[in-house]
């Protein structure tokens, strides 16, 4: 940006929406208004009517240092540590995943079995999230599903620092049970929950080579990458989730569109388990593999 123009808050704006798209930026206008509303520390909404204010030097100077690092690739998330998922916000750090959308389609899939099963039951109901991350899975099931007790696993122990402070933040820590572990290899063998839900690692190493640059650089491969096809981890966590779910219980699992028929030959092989409807995302495409634990 020249110093020795006057910059307003939507010269501001069109300026660095410009710069990042020409630095390859997906949503430069929105990656400008986010972060000029950090370094001001403001809502985003609130810009909108300031466009015609100057903002003082030293927001300005942290401005440009954010710009500088979102055209370098960092992902906005980690510049003002926070995305909304859910209608809430979480906390990320370059330890966990940034929640994407695409994984409220696993929450709204909890809620409607939990509606479905709620009138014929009184006891609150025990659900675990394998890979938890920043723990968005764990808190929405807290939150919005009165009553249950929750359990927050998570091979990285970093992740699940993050995870408990946003639980924490929300109000819910006290519902929530968290635990360093590889799936279920941690927890208490006679430990049973009445759904599972998980966003696990599911891109393939090829694939893995073709991702973003922000996702590729940036943000965890432990959380990402999950073998030759994509599906190490969940070939693991169907039958640790048979043994863990009780009879009637469901296992939802987060998944590309891409690896939809491995996974349905991988369930296959496992007995407990029957095949309901795979949920589809807004453009119709497989995102939540829905699985009951049979009677």
């Amino acid at each position: 940006m020249p110093q020795t123009e006057t910059w307003t808050i939507g010269r501001l704006l069109e300026w660095t929406s410009n710069y990042l798209r020409e630095r390859g930026a997906d949503s430069p206008r929105l990656d400008a208004e986010v972060l000029l509303a950090e370094a001001l520390g403001c809502r985003r909404i609130d810009l909108y009517t300031k466009f015609a204010e100057e903002p003082s030097e030293q927001p300005r100077t942290a401005f440009r240092e954010l710009v500088r690092r979102r055209a370098e690739g960092t992902p906005v998330a980690y510049l003002v540590g926070r995305r909304e998922f859910y209608s809430l916000s979480f906390r990320v750090t370059p330890d966990v995943l940034i929640p994407r959308p695409e994984t409220e389609f696993v929450v709204l899939a909890l809620l409607d079995f939990v509606k479905e099963r709620g009138a014929e039951r009184n006891a609150p109901f025990d659900i675990a999230d394998v890979g938890a991350g920043s723990g968005i899975l764990a808190i929405c099931a807290a939150k919005y599903v009165p009553g249950s007790q929750v359990l927050a696993i998570d091979k990285s122990a970093p992740a699940l620092a993050v995870a408990q402070a946003n639980a924490t933040e929300h109000g819910v820590a006290e519902r929530i049970k968290f635990a360093e572990s590889d799936l279920f290899a941690q927890v208490a063998a006679d430990r049973q929950f009445d759904f599972i839900v998980s966003n696990p690692p599911y891109i393939s190493t090829a694939e893995m080579a073709a991702l973003p640059a922000d996702v590729a650089r940036y943000e965890p491969h432990l959380a990402l990458e999950a073998g030759p096809r994509g599906t190490d981890v969940i070939e693991r966590l169907i039958p640790q989730a048979a043994e863990r779910l009780r009879p009637g219980g469901v296992l939802l699992i987060e998944i590309s569109p891409t690896i939809e028929g491995d996974v349905k030959q991988l369930v296959a092989q496992e007995s407990r388990f029957e095949f309901l409807p795979t949920r589809n995302d807004l453009s119709g495409l497989a995102r939540v593999v829905q699985l009951r634990r049979k009677s």
